[in-house]
């Protein structure tokens, strides 16, 4: 069982998160506790990077939770694409097909190195913010604090996630040497 831990005052719904990532215990394996807290971690920072009402909210805890999961479902680094179908059988599933081409262009530009155009939802941009934030493990903060970020590591910290993303790209990188990055995009 996933320990309950309470988020400090940023309101994430650890719960819905929780709900959402459960049936992707087995397949995430040893992987599912460092990756479930860099959903909530990410979900939290993007809450706390741009407050917003209870669709919003849920879009980007339901893009959360699907954004890296194509590195267990196709096994690979070149994860976007195949994290897409599993965000969208989750939306249709629970009466959100409209939600479909936001929550994946959440997905699909979360690793863009740039800031997401004019024209897109804010919510791509801060997604890729929060995911920039977590990765970066608060080097990047786009103007948030120091206490508050360190503050979330410690409530949901890191279990080994950042170093599965390194052994994961290390070996892609053995296999793959001129295309070392395949989830970044400009």
């Amino acid at each position: 069982m996933v320990s309950q831990q309470p988020v400090p005052d940023f309101h994430t719904n650890v719960s819905r998160i929780d709900g959402i990532l459960e049936p992707w215990r087995e397949t995430i394996g040893g992987d599912f506790q460092g990756y479930r807290n860099h959903v909530i971690r990410m979900a939290t920072v993007s809450l706390m990077l741009s407050p917003c009402n209870s669709d919003d909210q849920k879009k980007l805890e339901i893009a959360a939770c699907f954004h890296d999961i194509g590195l267990w479902t196709a096994g690979t680094l070149d994860y976007l694409e195949p994290s897409l179908p599993p965000a969208e059988e989750y939306l249709k599933a629970h009466g959100h097909a409209d939600w479909v081409p936001e929550v994946s262009q959440m997905i699909l530009q979360h690793h863009k190195l740039t800031p997401v155009a004019d024209g897109q939802s804010r919510l791509v941009e801060v997604f890729r913010r929060a995911d920039l934030v977590d990765v970066s493990k608060g080097v990047v903060r786009f103007g948030l604090g120091r206490g508050e970020i360190s503050q979330l590591k410690k409530a949901f910290p890191n279990a080994g996630f950042h170093a599965m993303l390194m052994r994961r790209t290390g070996r892609w990188l053995l296999k793959h040497p001129l295309n070392p990055l395949p989830m970044m995009k400009w």
